[in-house]
């Protein structure tokens, strides 16, 4: 079965790094778009950056536009987020999703959560 399996999430103090990664199982990874979401406590989960198959072109919200960077790797069956200059608002529990460049549905991981102090 397909499984998305989320890490790298944790405490960081206002204005530090961390690396969130995304391992992929059992589906060809190279025909799925990339995407991850975030959801804070008590809101809707929302859009924060998407990769597509080849990883040549990605999109992010303006929220995190210029601080994040997505990216994958095609033979590792991995996304990963780069969260850099992080603020206590990027803090949240961050999904990422595969779904297909072509066809419908969609898989998600069990969430990372991210904690940003001030």
């Amino acid at each position: 079965q397909v499984q998305l399996v989320e890490s790298g999430g944790g405490l960081v103090q206002a204005g530090g790094s961390l690396r969130l990664s995304c391992a992929a199982s059992g589906l060809i990874f190279s025909r799925y778009i990339m995407t991850w979401f975030r959801q804070c406590p008590g809101k809707e989960r929302e859009f924060v950056a998407t990769i597509n198959w080849s990883g040549g072109s990605s999109s992010y919200a303006d929220s995190v536009n210029g601080r994040f960077t997505i990216s994958r790797d095609n033979t590792k069956n991995t996304a990963y987020l780069q969260m850099n200059s992080l603020k206590p608002e990027d803090t949240a529990v961050y999904y990422c999703n595969a779904r297909p460049r072509v066809g419908v549905g969609a898989y998600w991981g069990q969430g990372s959560q991210v904690t940003v102090s001030s």
